[in-house]
């Protein structure tokens, strides 16, 4: 009596789940459902022969983890206190460490650190490999575990022990969590010659209004050109990097197309805007910090020739999720269609190659190279802005102040 009202959950459950998704082919459904006396006896095992009791919810949404998990990288489920986590995050603010993650290569990687929080300082880069958390591994770890290892209350302590490419040992970073407080537009900036700086740090519900205001005081400075930084921004919301983008593009043109298994799926973003900002050249600086909603901005500026891209490779994440609220609090995260740039390239995985690829030196390296005159003065008017005088952002001044951009004409 027991297994057949667990089967009758469990069909129940998936018809809620499903119910948008009621097009599949209807031999596939009932491939799902032939399976599912496989699931409930295991739970009825479970139920009766496990050590010890054992929380019916708990079973069931480690199941649900574990179906998610099994899917891809960036799929997962999320209990009730993850996902109210995640809709803070998106609104900016979330205590912990102060990175992004994600499992590449099956290990579990940092797509880069946020601006001024605790990881940031400490010396946490993009690309390090976290082998382990507070002294255990992270081999075969979830993303939501990983998550909820680093997090806590703000003032206690998290060690981390990265791999990082060149170095010859693990490194181990102590990092005390706090409050993170993140702003998408962390400078906004005439730098010199009538050069625009605005650094564009994550991609948030408020982010087209904060680029607006920005954009414009900086317009009524009078900038000739503008240096847009998106490196180590990790990405964010899709309909915000469109609407970033939309600022830069003439109306009517393509910015990002999404492709998945359904047709309703199939969506093609264009611009709306008739290109309020497109009056200037512009350089488009990214890293491989540069992910998701950057890549997307990116590659719509590059592939309509509106811009520049100048820096280092991106991460190359290019797959679209989709948060799916449960009846419970609960809800998913579901890869649910990858994107493609204007010009029909998935960059999933790949990442978008910049137009003048321009390492950053090390410091080692920085002190040895004699810098020249003409490059020191530079270096010495961004320190009185406190913008960092990197060998990327040099490299974009110097193409704008030889006019070796131009605006394309629509």
């Amino acid at each position: 009596m027991f297994k057949k009202k667990i089967v009758l959950w469990l069909a129940l459950f998936i018809i809620v789940v499903n119910f948008s998704y009621l097009a599949i082919a209807k031999e596939k459904e009932n491939s799902i459902y032939e399976e599912l006396p496989l699931l409930a006896d295991t739970i009825t095992i479970v139920q009766s022969d496990y050590v010890e009791e054992v929380d019916p919810q708990k079973l069931i949404y480690g199941a649900l983890q574990g179906m998610l998990s099994s899917l891809d990288k960036h799929s997962q489920f999320m209990d009730p206190d993850t996902y109210k986590e995640m809709k803070v995050e998106t609104k900016g603010e979330f205590g912990g460490l102060g990175i992004v993650i994600t499992i590449k290569d099956d290990l579990l990687t940092i797509i880069s650190p946020i601006d001024d929080t605790p990881a940031y300082k400490v010396g946490i880069k993009a690309g390090d490999k976290i082998i382990k958390i507070d002294g255990e591994s992270t081999k075969d770890i979830t993303l939501i575990d990983a998550v909820k290892k680093m997090r806590g209350k703000p003032g206690t302590q998290c060690m981390l022990t990265v791999l990082r490419e060149g170095e010859q040992k693990f490194l181990e970073f102590t990092i005390t969590r706090a409050i993170i407080k993140i702003e998408s537009i962390k400078e906004a900036k005439v730098i010199e010659d009538k050069i625009g700086y605005i650094r564009l740090i994550e991609f948030q519900e408020k982010t087209p209004e904060e680029l607006e205001k920005a954009l414009k005081q900086l317009e009524r400075k009078g900038i000739e050109s503008l240096i847009l930084d998106l490196r180590n921004n990790p990405g964010g919301l899709l309909n915000v990097a469109v609407k970033v983008a939309d600022k830069f593009l003439p109306e009517n043109e393509v910015i990002v197309s999404t492709r998945g298994r359904r047709p309703e799926q199939d969506i093609v973003f264009k611009s709306t805007s008739q290109g309020a900002h497109r009056d200037y050249p512009l350089i488009v600086l990214i890293n491989e910090g540069s992910a998701s909603a950057s890549e997307i901005v990116a590659g719509a500026i590059r592939d309509h020739n509106r811009g520049m891209l100048l820096g280092h490779k991106s991460f190359g994440k290019g797959s679209v999720q989709t948060v799916i609220p449960l009846s419970d609090g609960s809800g998913l995260r579901l890869t649910t269609a990858k994107y493609f740039t204007p010009s029909g390239i998935c960059i999933h995985d790949i990442g978008i190659e910049p137009d003048i690829l321009v390492d950053l030196e090390t410091k080692e390296e920085e002190e040895e190279k004699e810098v020249l005159e003409k490059k020191v003065e530079v270096v010495e008017e961004l320190k009185e802005e406190e913008t960092p005088p990197d060998d990327q952002l040099l490299r974009a001044i110097e193409l704008l102040k030889q006019k070796s951009i131009t605006p394309t004409k629509f």
